[in-house]
C-alpha cells in the first residue's frame, strides 16, 4: 500500500497544496466578511446577505477544503513516512490550531448571522492575520524540515 501511495506521492502533495491554498483563502475571507456584515443592523437585509455569503463559503470552500487537506495530508504523511518526524509534529500540531480557528470562527459567523455582535471590528481584523502567521511556520517546517 506505502508503496502504490509513493507512485503518487506527487499528485497527492498537489491536491493537498492546492486545497491549503483555498482552504486558507477562506480564513482570510471570513473575518473580512464578518467585518462588512458589521455595517448592517441586526435582522436587515443587509445581514442576511452577509449571513449567506459566510455560509457559502463555510459551506462550498471551507469545511470541503478543511477535509481533504486532512485526508491528503495525513495520506502523504503515512506514505512518506513523517509520523516519525519532529517538524512533521510541529506542522500537524499547527494545523491542529487551523482547524481549532476554523471551527471557533465557523461559530463567530453563526452568532453574527443570528444577531450577536461577539468581535469588534478591530478584533476581527486582528485574528484575519493569524491564519497567515500560522502558515508562515507551516511552510517554514515543511520545507526546512528544521528537526
Amino acid at each position: 500500500m506505502q508503496d502504490a501511495l509513493l507512485s503518487i506521492y506527487l499528485f497527492l502533495k498537489s491536491g493537498h497544496v492546492i486545497f491549503m491554498v483555498f482552504w486558507l483563502a477562506g480564513l482570510f475571507m471570513l473575518p473580512r466578511q464578518c467585518i462588512y456584515m458589521l455595517d448592517h443592523a441586526p435582522g436587515s437585509a443587509g445581514e442576511a446577505k452577509w449571513a449567506d455569503r459566510m455560509g457559502k463559503l463555510r459551506k462550498i470552500i471551507l469545511t470541503p477544503s478543511l477535509i481533504i487537506v486532512w485526508v491528503l495530508g495525513l495520506t502523504m504523511a503515512y506514505a512518506g513516512g513523517h509520523f516519525s518526524s519532529g517538524w512533521f509534529h510541529a506542522k500537524l500540531t499547527l494545523v491542529l490550531v487551523l482547524t481549532g480557528f476554523h471551527g471557533w470562527l465557523v461559530g463567530q459567523t453563526k452568532k453574527m448571522a443570528r444577531g450577536e455582535r461577539p468581535l469588534t471590528e478591530g478584533r476581527l481584523r486582528m485574528i484575519g492575520e493569524l491564519p497567515g502567521l500560522v502558515l508562515i511556520v507551516i511552510v517554514v517546517l515543511v520545507y526546512l524540515k528544521p528537526f
